[in-house]
């Protein structure tokens, strides 16, 4: 069943031109090939205002938060909309209580009235809702009337921040839908003890973009002008997932080799210094753009995440990421899932002697194992999970019609 020609809200958690590429965002421009997709932008809160005035990020959206006529800007893609709302009080320093949902509903009717317009200046009435894990907003969806209301779950709540109040609003929110989409078969079995319409699709990754890095004419990234060879590199965010004290141990089982872990790193979790050697490199973030540049420069592409009850519900996007940049990889064993989609191709690890051992087995490539990931990964695109959600959105769709 096919979803074409639907207007389709799109509430994310993320904001559309943040520095690390987002599942949220990705999944709305695909959406937009053969629909109109009017993406909400992460609100701004008032200490956003005011923390981020006159950066670059506040600057695009500056002339949008304040002005009811001039509420969107148009994306690259003619049926993409991105919808800026106006700045939203901070509330989540507000104990659970009376006066928490007080300002939750509060907030929910800023954002509210704002789309309201928007649809009704593009004459919208008749549209699919999707909140892409913005669990603060749990009752928009009632505000607006849209013909079917969806929860994208993405992730497992985990930071404090989140915590206070995300696992009781998140909870409303999939009570009060009509269908939940997981990124993991564990957050899937979870939600659907709330809900019996929980449907599991898991994340993906552009194979065009991955295989920039197989272009001999690409230029190397230059994060790595310095650092030796051969390259065991780590691409995405350095936080609590990540199992330091098994790395430590892997790292210095292997001093010939470098270790870079380039991404956003979250200080709370490096132990007060403690995560170093002189063969561990930590560059920083790089744009979406950037990456096939630094994919190019990796030997060996890893996944060192701790096995926990957190882990488990997390199907990350540079899996595939990996496989279509022809990079064997090395992972941890901290999502059983995983198996189901590479097959023989990755060792996932116990301990830090596997983990050393996976990698020195890796260094050893050969042109048909790169094949296999090659196949892999050309199975798991965003536009073959693109076909599964529009079936399930198309299906649920017809039955509230």
């Amino acid at each position: 069943m096919s979803l074409k020609g639907e207007h389709i809200v799109f509430f994310s958690q993320m904001q559309f031109d943040g520095k690390l590429a987002s599942t949220n965002y990705t999944i709305a421009r695909h959406l937009a090939k053969n629909n109109y997709v009017y993406f909400v932008d992460r609100p701004y809160t008032w200490k956003d205002y005011f923390q981020f005035k006159d950066t670059q990020s506040f600057n695009i959206r500056k002339r949008h938060f304040f002005s009811a006529t001039n509420s969107y800007i148009q994306s690259d893609i003619p049926n993409l909309k991105i919808i800026i709302c106006p700045p939203v009080p901070s509330i989540n320093v507000l104990p659970e209580g009376p006066a928490y949902r007080l300002a939750v509903k509060f907030n929910e009717w800023i954002v509210a009235t704002r789309l309201k317009r928007a649809l009704k200046t593009h004459g919208v009435s008749d549209y699919i809702y999707i909140n892409s894990y913005n669990f603060s907003y749990p009752t928009l969806h009632r505000l607006l009337n849209p013909s079917l209301t969806v929860y994208h779950c993405v992730d497992p709540i985990i930071e404090d921040y989140q915590l206070k109040h995300g696992v009781h609003n998140e909870e409303l929110l999939v009570k009060s839908v009509d269908l939940v989409v997981c990124t993991s078969k564990e957050l899937t079995n979870q939600k659907a003890q709330l809900n019996r319409n929980a449907y599991f699709v898991a994340n993906a990754a552009s194979l065009a973009h991955s295989q920039r890095a197989l272009d001999p004419n690409l230029p190397l990234s230059p994060i790595f002008d310095q650092i030796k060879k051969p390259v065991i590199g780590y691409l995405g965010a350095i936080e609590r997932r990540i199992d330091y004290n098994m790395m430590k141990q892997v790292i210095a089982l292997n001093p010939d080799k470098s270790f870079v872990f380039i991404g956003p790193v979250d200080k709370t979790y490096l132990h007060g210094g403690g995560f170093s050697a002189p063969n561990l490199h930590l560059p920083g973030p790089v744009s979406y753009n950037d990456m096939p540049g630094v994919l190019k420069g990796f030997d060996v592409g890893i996944i060192p995440f701790k096995k926990d009850d957190v882990s488990n519900n997390i199907f990350p996007l540079k899996l595939f990421e990996y496989m279509g940049a022809g990079k064997p990889i090395v992972a941890t064993d901290f999502n059983d899932d995983l198996k189901n989609f590479t097959f023989d191709t990755v060792p996932y690890c116990r301990n830090a002697e596997d983990f050393s051992a996976g990698i020195n087995d890796a260094l050893d490539d050969t042109p048909f194992k790169q094949q296999q990931r090659f196949t892999i990964a050309a199975n798991n695109t965003w536009e073959h999970r693109i076909e599964q959600l529009e079936e399930i959105l198309a299906a649920g769709l017809a039955q509230k019609r």
